[in-house]
């Protein structure tokens, strides 16, 4: 039986999706935390650890008391 994909698996893929096609380009500022779990019906801290993933595949980066931007370089 197949398992399903871990919920912030499916939100980093998705986002890092919107990266790589170009719909989310370099600088674009993503939603909070608080927005992404507000939109994908998930916890705080899953939308939290999409954010992280997303941050170790090197496609978004983090400003302190500013936000979560994409990486100018996503993926390099």
């Amino acid at each position: 039986m197949p398992t399903a994909e871990a919920p912030y698996r499916r939100i980093a893929n998705e986002i890092a999706a919107k990266i790589k096609s170009g719909e989310l380009k370099p600088g674009d500022k993503l939603p909070s935390t608080r927005e992404l779990a507000e939109s994908y019906a998930v916890h705080m801290n899953t939308a939290s650890r999409a954010l992280s993933l997303l941050h170790d595949r090197e496609l978004i980066t983090g400003q302190p008391g500013r936000g979560t931007y994409v990486a100018e370089h996503p993926g390099r």
